[in-house]
């Protein structure tokens, strides 16, 4: 067996795992170091995975989880190989076609819209949340309280966009299935720009599926808008804009997106309390390091900056 750390993601650790017929499967498993509570949570993914396996949500096949310490520290999820390759890179943009530029976006948004359809029922999913407090209300206390916990110092803005973010929720929308990280750095696309699969399921849960669309934006800047710790795919020539996004999604399922302007300044500051984390956790073990580079505190605080600015745009 051969074994090699795949992906730019700065969290659970992806590796593909080779044998010498060259069959492919991939291992995933939290980071190294000390981690915040529910955080990285792969067996939680493992089941979500499981549970998908006979939906049209484009998904890798959840194989095994290993639990036994004698094999590995952590748990250890097993699941399948997917060719294809994930927007986070120049070269990827190179390897989409003209017209799979175009078409990224609006099968991202039609990939979204399947997992907010799914049958919670049929799935035995609908007890994957058991709070009956709003999606929103969760989703600022979870992250308010990861960045009181991870924060390396003091940055007034975050702690002042929670107390905005918090007075200005919106009405809770009937629960869905919700990603809640899905991006272009999460989903595995073919040159013609088809979502081959969904990764990174860890965050999924029951819940407001706009804030979805929101987290979608957040990772989907505009020429000219700054990118803090993203790569920037969307502003390359030929990627639609969000407004088109919003335009797929709302075609595939019929959902209103009033609310979408708040999600979107939630998704960056979610982010900038997620990069956070990362910045905290990287010091602890080396093996954590993303080949992306490291995360920098002043690309934080422009994340922060620019989820106050959409905040503001949308009256808040």
């Amino acid at each position: 067996m051969r074994y090699a750390r795949i992906g730019n993601g700065y969290s659970n650790l992806t590796y593909l795992a080779e044998d010498a017929s060259g069959r492919r499967w991939v291992l995933r498993r939290p980071p190294l170091g000390e981690l915040l509570e529910s955080a990285h949570d792969v067996e939680r993914e493992y089941r979500i995975l499981a549970a998908l396996s006979d939906t049209d949500v484009p998904a890798p096949a959840a194989l095994d989880i290993c639990r036994e310490p004698a094999v590995c520290a952590a748990p250890l999820v097993l699941m399948e190989y997917v060719e294809g390759f994930v927007l986070d890179r120049e070269s990827a943009i190179e390897q989409l076609s003209a017209t799979g530029r175009a078409a990224v976006g609006i099968e991202l948004a039609r990939a979204m819209a399947r997992i907010h359809a799914v049958d919670l029922e049929a799935t035995g999913l609908t007890e994957l949340s058991r709070s009956r407090t709003p999606y929103a209300a969760r989703q600022l206390r979870r992250w308010r309280s990861q960045w009181d916990a991870s924060k390396t110092r003091e940055l007034p803005l975050v702690d002042e966009l929670g107390e905005r973010l918090t007075a200005a929720m919106p009405p809770p929308e009937p629960p869905a299935l919700v990603h809640g990280d899905l991006h272009p750095m999460n989903a595995l696309v073919s040159s013609a720009g088809e979502v081959l699969s969904v990764l990174d399921w860890e965050l999924c849960t029951l819940g407001d599926p706009i804030a979805d669309l929101g987290t979608l934006f957040a990772y989907w800047p505009q020429p000219g808008e700054p990118t803090g710790i993203l790569f920037p795919a969307s502003t390359y020539p030929g990627f639609v804009t969000r407004e088109e996004l919003s335009a797929a999604y709302a075609e595939a399922n019929g959902r209103s997106i009033e609310t979408v302007g708040y999600w979107h300044a939630l998704g960056l500051w979610k982010l900038a309390v997620i990069a956070e984390g990362i910045l905290r956790r990287s010091p602890e073990d080396p093996h954590n390091a993303s080949r992306a580079g490291a995360v920098s505190a002043d690309a934080i605080a422009e994340l922060a900056e620019r989820a106050g600015a959409v905040a503001a745009a949308n009256g808040i």
